[in-house]
């Protein structure tokens, strides 16, 4: 039987469902006749508008006839359930009698009334919800892997062993080992008070990477390769402030203060409020936005495709990976190496690191100072020795 993928995607700034399938004459006509579906190429995908009457068509269109995958629509409208991103009612109504594995299943009875403490405890600490997502799913995988074993119940020793599997047998990377350990770790001292469990047990060395960056005439390809001013607007915002993909989305209209000529940027990373420099060049592009777009002056800046909604992450991620292809930029790179090549940008031109610090929102120098590493400044002072060689 044929198998047909039902997808959450962004298209021209819409939230559709992709309809994914191997070409296939009759499902492309039920498809088109029966749910409307349009053909894009920068998906590769059919595509229809996400809502429960075109779900419940498309349904009704396949059934009996191929195999229907939607796990990742499922999940993406049930993120947006937890995140409380309103969505439509009816198309929630529609989710809510779809059978969706809970997130404690296959978690033994006891360990589900942990997972349930560990929850709470992270929601009073005041941890943000991308931080509580990573540090549940972690723990999560923890638990079910001890089955029917009590969490409370294991040694220090036993966890070594633990880690060790995660190391040895699942071969994971040594930063998502990092992420389970501090993972565990919350769960051991916060929750349970065993402040000396994880006294013992060694972390693998992280890798020592430098951040990727993009040189001012790469940037400016990117930039210039987008038509639509929404999009630039974000990409020019991300490198003229050094945001964060986040910080750009979730970015209020009001917050841009164009007589102090700066950024407030709210509650971001760590719950720190911080400003930065508005761009001459950017506030001029954000008012042809704003001439083009409209934005809710008490909403978000750019808005998503539902009313009172921010834009989203994936989409602006996609956004990038668009323009860096059309500009003929072929450096590996995201939304997140426009800070970089920020950061690396003012280093050159002979800013003060810890003013730097200050616009980037970093707690710690050190954490900064990476960004030497990253510049070109002092290695152009520096004459090869290969240079002074009579070569024939």
């Amino acid at each position: 039987m044929e198998k047909v993928i039902l997808k959450p995607i962004q298209h021209r700034g819409e939230e559709r469902i992709g309809i994914y399938f191997e070409k296939n004459a009759v499902i492309q006509n039920l498809i088109q006749k029966k749910a409307g579906a349009k053909w894009s190429r920068t998906q590769k995908c059919w595509h229809v508008s996400l809502s429960k009457n075109n779900y419940e068509v498309i349904a009704k269109a396949l059934n009996g006839k191929v195999q229907m995958r939607t796990d990742e629509l499922k999940k993406h409208l049930l993120l947006k359930r937890d995140n409380s991103i309103p969505i439509q009612k009816e198309l929630y109504k529609t989710i809510e009698k779809m059978k969706v594995p809970k997130q404690t299943e296959s978690i033994s009875k006891e360990n589900e009334l942990e997972f349930i403490e560990y929850n709470n405890r992270l929601i009073l600490k005041g941890y943000s919800p991308s931080t509580i997502r990573t540090y549940c799913n972690e723990f999560q995988i923890f638990l079910q892997t001890l089955k029917n074993k009590s969490a409370k119940e294991l040694t220090p020793e036993e966890l070594q062993r633990y880690i060790l599997y995660c190391i040895n047998q699942l071969k994971l990377s040594e930063n998502t080992i990092h992420s389970r350990i501090n993972s565990l770790k919350f769960y051991y001292e916060q929750v349970l008070h065993k402040e000396k469990m994880f006294f013992e047990i060694p972390r693998p060395r992280k890798q020592k990477l430098l951040p990727g960056i993009f040189s001012q005439d790469e940037i400016a390809a990117i930039i210039n390769s987008v038509a639509n001013k929404k999009h630039k607007a974000m990409l020019m915002i991300a490198y003229s402030g050094g945001l964060r993909v986040s910080e750009i989305v979730t970015l209020k209209t009001y917050q841009i203060d164009s007589k102090r000529m700066t950024i407030f940027i709210s509650q971001a990373k760590g719950k720190k409020d911080r400003v930065v420099t508005l761009s001459p060049i950017l506030l001029v592009m954000l008012r042809e936005y704003a001439k083009e777009y409209n934005p809710d002056k008490k909403g978000y800046l750019f808005g998503g495709s539902l009313p009172g909604t921010p834009y989203s992450t994936r989409s602006l991620q996609e956004v990038m990976q668009a323009a860096k292809k059309k500009a003929g930029v072929m450096k590996p790179g995201s939304m997140h190496s426009l800070r970089h090549s920020f950061a690396t940008h003012l280093i050159e031109r002979g800013t003060d690191v810890t003013m730097i610090q200050k616009l980037l929102g970093h707690n710690d120098l050190k954490t900064t100072l990476i960004y030497l590493h990253t510049s070109n400044k002092d290695l152009m002072k520096i004459i090869s020795p290969l240079d002074d060689l009579t070569l024939t």
